[in-house]
């Protein structure tokens, strides 16, 4: 109790209550309040804090400002390392932040650490996570930090999105950016994009192309004006990604056109790597140049620091190649090889689901036909959510084949 944390205090430091009370109390008012008979103001808790040489947060039993934020250094560290790289990043991050949880005083230290806790509750399952999240929206709220309250709004939405629940993912984002615009008179300019590009994420997953790219060309506008090309090649990515799903070649080329001169204009390697994945694809799907591909595909393997990333898609677009040229046991190995990455959006999930269609055709050329139309039929259930696409459509025709 707060009258009985005074009261340890002063006597530790072999203070009387006359000596505490100074000018501003009274010796009686100062015993009600070590008694817990009376309330202190805010105003006069920290008078009391400054006799006793201690900070305010020592009174109320919340953890020192230093010691906060090296639990809060200790946590941003964890929290920023790739779980591929830290299995139980969370789990360390519970531990280390509990102990303090109901000691956290309302600055920025706290409320970072109470939403990190939240988000790492949410990935371990843990109950409880809603409302400390909520506090923690409400702080920034308080403190006007717009960043971390679109954060904030950004991952309630992605639960459902992960879930692939894609309209109920926009829902939500609809009325977080709604209640933070309401909030916020100010926004961050980094916070703004990041809402952009969201809601065009969003927009794109539910098959509402023309909003997606009225909300991608203001952002790309509004990073222009303000000189921040944050998420600049995020945006582009996506948009020719979608162009490619849809089958609109023209849309593609303009889109990862603007891609490849931001990504030397900016030096930037994956924009660079990622139209490169692009033009593999071309020479395969459009020019039928399976030899060519397969060789552009091996100088990427060998030449990239970003190989794990885009090992997924070079390995399936390696076994389309391989298959196309009537090297079926390659090309089942190479599928072998092709490990799903953790990917929640319609449209990354489009081009890789057609990894069972191809497994199918080749199970079909060594005569497995049950096999095959098990794989196949596979890969129209994973698509059967997902939006109408040429991906799409192909796993229906793989179906057909097969089964005849």
């Amino acid at each position: 109790m707060l009258g009985e944390r005074i009261r340890k205090l002063r006597k530790q430091k072999k203070m009387t209550l006359e000596a505490v009370a100074g000018t501003e109390l009274t010796k009686g008012m100062l015993s009600l309040i070590e008694n817990n008979k009376a309330n202190p103001s805010m105003e006069s808790l920290t008078y009391i804090a400054h006799q006793l040489g201690v900070e305010r947060a020592e009174l109320l039993g919340e953890v020192h400002s230093h010691e906060l934020r090296e639990i809060l250094d200790r946590a941003e560290k964890i929290f920023n390392i790739p779980v591929t790289e830290f299995h139980d990043k969370y789990l360390q991050i519970i531990n280390q932040i509990e102990p303090h949880i109901d000691k956290l005083n309302h600055g920025y230290e706290g409320a970072r650490l109470l939403e990190i806790y939240s988000y790492s509750l949410q990935k371990q399952q843990r109950t409880g996570w809603e409302s400390l999240l909520k506090n923690a929206s409400d702080m920034f709220d308080e403190m006007n930090i717009s960043s971390n309250r679109t954060s904030i709004g950004i991952f309630r939405s992605s639960i459902a999105f992960s879930e692939h629940n894609y309209q109920e993912a926009l829902n939500i984002f609809i009325n977080e950016r709604k209640e933070i615009e309401a909030k916020h008179a100010y926004i961050e300019p980094m916070a703004r994009l990041d809402l952009d590009y969201s809601e065009a994420v969003y927009l794109y997953a539910v098959g509402n192309s023309k909003a997606a790219i009225e909300t991608m060309e203001k952002a790309l506008a509004y990073s222009k004006e303000k000189r921040i090309f944050y998420l600049t090649d995020d945006l582009y990515r996506l948009a020719s990604a979608h162009a490619l799903m849809e089958g609109d070649k023209q849309k593609k080329e303009y889109y990862l056109k603007k891609l490849k001169q931001y990504g030397e204009f900016a030096d930037h390697p994956s924009s660079i790597y990622f139209c490169e994945l692009f033009a593999i694809m071309d020479l395969i799907a459009e020019k039928k140049e399976y030899e060519r591909a397969l060789a552009r595909i091996e100088d990427f393997f060998s030449s990239i620091e970003l190989v794990d990333f885009y090992a997924p898609w070079l390995n399936l677009e390696k076994a389309k190649a391989l298959y196309y040229l009537g090297r079926y046991e390659e090309a089942y190995q190479t599928l072998e090889m092709f490990n799903m990455p953790d990917l929640h959006h319609p449209i990354d999930l489009s081009f890789l689901y057609v990894k069972e269609s191809y497994q199918a055709l080749l199970l079909m050329e060594c005569g497995k036909k049950e096999e095959a139309v098990t794989a196949a039929q596979k890969a129209v259930e994973n698509f059967e959510p997902l939006l109408d696409s040429k991906m799409k459509e192909f796993s229906r025709k793989v179906l057909e084949q097969v089964s005849g």
